[in-house]
């Protein structure tokens, strides 16, 4: 397979002369089977995120886990994730993204196949971790891959089928497995992603081209080892919270001391001539809301889906099956809103929409805190359906406008700077929303005198673990923890509408480059790339960048005086956008 240089589509041996991605001096590349084999391999590694929030209650009646615990089944997964997708995106720009993919295919494999012998919960909490890893390698090739190898005419349209999928995998993997849960245990879910990452895999090695950096860029390993024992800490003192009191010494110590650790790798990046995210990038204020608001919203979505799921299942009574096809209508409003977002941004801008979409988010989170024992099915709904609309009207335009700040020699660290707010957000937001549901229960749950010790410990554990005991225990433990999701849900409702406002203000006097350009609105990295041959220009409708002199020869505006630089001659400009030096700027 020959590598393909991502910034120009064409083999290394001749840079003198960009071509386009599906250009015939490389062999041909069948976009539409690499679009179907990358969406397979993404949809595996996010409906792994939330899939086996189907199982919790099947799993905690097994292997006896805690309601901490499975916290921790499900955010191992998510930490790791989060944690290595920067290195892991780096890594596939220094040794091709169609490796990193393969790799992470094959990791995710191995340890779903390991899971499904596993009894132990502490043993399936470092299985997830393992899985997380996994899936760290596959997401940011996916998105880098279909960015380097679709023609530019093509990529929008592909970038947003890209975005459909990251945004429904969470549901369908929900449907799946409540599908699997009426026949099998919850270890059959581990088994269908044996089989997804196997297919992928295979597609992967036959369709997929390899696309790596010429130069080589250097990995930054003491910054991701920075990053990684940051949210670390951070996340495990949050998780913990519950069980050892949120006023205690070691809870505020790890938190604080993961908050310390972070700030000490933003210095360290600031301080780095490659650095594994530059922080100066936080100085566009586009990529700001784009992160913001990428990472509260998954923050809110998947805390409620870990929550929503022993919910239904728990207080509802409901199948697993029956669980999963109840939130069918959050997809139902979802993938259409995230078609008709490009639409709305070309006739409105792109503020708007983004900012109603979150505040939707919100309106959904405080509606479903009114949910009850006894709640009618209505009522969920009329949560859902804003809940998906919101998201998908905020998705596509936040996403966009991460990237956008990224040159195309760092479109695979951009990918997952993208995917890296996605899942902090959602670890963070399984983490806290997890805690605070698992305070409320605790502190709600009253339970009648002289209940044994085994079973009064069953009960204070989790929900599962109430229910198991049966009774007026179970009854109690029912109202115990609705009372917890009214405050769960209340505060995912506030980092909502504090995401709507971030946005608000940090657009406030500004104008998208994919303003009158609605069909390219979910395009993300080199949306302004030139042609293949001819001379440079910005594409129609699209606007140079603030203080720009003129478009570089890769399509893209320029400012002069832009301080520092990178060794392979890119450098972030004062306003946290990137330059490439290595091309004369027209004056």
């Amino acid at each position: 397979m020959r590598t393909v240089d991502s910034r120009s589509g064409t083999p290394p041996a001749e840079p003198a002369r960009p071509a386009h991605p599906d250009s015939p001096a490389g062999p041909a590349v069948r976009h539409g089977v690499v679009l179907f084999v990358t969406c397979l391999a993404l949809g595996a590694v996010v409906s792994a995120m939330a899939s086996l929030n189907v199982a919790l209650p099947s799993l905690a009646r097994e292997t006896h886990a805690s309601q901490t615990q499975l916290s921790w089944v499900v955010d191992a997964y998510s930490l790791a994730f989060a944690s290595l997708l920067l290195p892991a995106g780096a890594l596939g720009d220094r040794f091709g993204r169609r490796r990193a993919l393969v790799a992470g295919l094959v990791l995710f494999a191995v340890g779903s196949v390991l899971a499904v012998f596993t009894k132990d919960a502490d043993e399936l909490i470092a299985l997830r971790g393992l899985l997380g890893v996994g899936a760290a390698l596959v997401m940011p090739a996916t998105l880098s891959t279909i960015t380097s190898t679709f023609p530019r005419e093509q990529r929008t349209k592909a970038v947003s089928a890209w975005t459909a999928v990251a945004g429904a995998s969470a549901v369908v993997g929900l449907l799946t497995s409540g599908l699997l849960l009426q026949e099998w245990s919850w270890r059959s879910v581990f088994l269908l992603n044996v089989v997804l990452a196997a297919v992928a895999a295979v597609g992967t090695l036959a369709f997929v081209p390899e696309s790596a950096e010429a130069e080589r860029p250097r990995l930054d390993a003491v910054g991701a080892l920075i990053a990684v024992l940051g949210l670390l800490a951070l996340v495990y003192s949050v998780i913990e919270a519950p069980t050892r009191g949120w006023a205690d010494p070691l809870t505020l110590g790890g938190i604080a001391l993961g908050v310390l650790v972070l700030a000490a790798f933003v210095g360290w990046e600031l301080r780095r001539e490659q650095p594994l995210l530059d922080p100066r990038l936080f100085r566009n204020r586009r990529f700001s809301a784009g992160s913001v608001s990428v990472t509260l919203q998954f923050f809110v979505f998947f805390g409620f889906i870990f929550v929503a799921m022993q919910y239904l299942q728990l207080v509802r009574g409901d199948s697993p099956l029956v669980a999963a096809v109840s939130v069918l209508p959050l997809a139902g409003a979802l993938v259409p809103a995230t078609r008709l977002t490009p639409r709305l941004v070309a006739r409105v801008g792109v503020r708007r929409p983004w900012v109603v979409g979150l505040v939707l988010v919100a309106v959904a989170m405080a509606v479903l805190s009114r949910l009850g024992t006894d709640s009618p099915y209505w009522l969920v709904v009329a949560g859902l359906v804003p809940l998906g609309a919101g998201m998908g009207l905020a998705m596509t335009p936040a996403t966009t406008e991460i990237t956008d700040a990224l040159p195309r020699a760092l479109q695979n660290v951009g990918s997952a700077m993208n995917d890296l707010s996605r899942e902090l957000g959602g670890a963070l937001g399984i983490a806290v929303l997890g805690s605070l549901l698992s305070a409320g229960y605790r502190t709600h749950l009253h339970l009648p005198a002289g209940l044994p010790p085994r079973a009064a410990d069953a009960a204070r554990s989790s929900l599962a673990g109430a229910s198991g005991v049966g009774g007026p225990v179970a009854d109690g433990a029912r109202h115990a923890f609705v009372d917890g999701i009214h405050q769960t849900l209340l505060a995912g409702a506030g980092v909502a509408l504090l995401a709507a406002v971030v946005v608000a203000l940090l657009l406030r006097g500004t104008r998208s480059r994919s303003a009158g350009r609605g069909e390219q609105v979910g395009e993300q990295v080199g949306e302004q790339a030139g042609a293949a041959d001819g001379p440079a220009s910005l594409p129609d409708g699209a606007v140079p960048r603030p203080g720009s002199t003129g478009p570089m020869p890769d399509g893209t505006g320029s400012m002069p005086g832009s301080t520092g630089s990178m060794p392979d001659g890119t450098g972030p400009r004062p306003d946290g956008t990137y330059t490439d030096k290595r091309q004369p700027q027209p004056r």
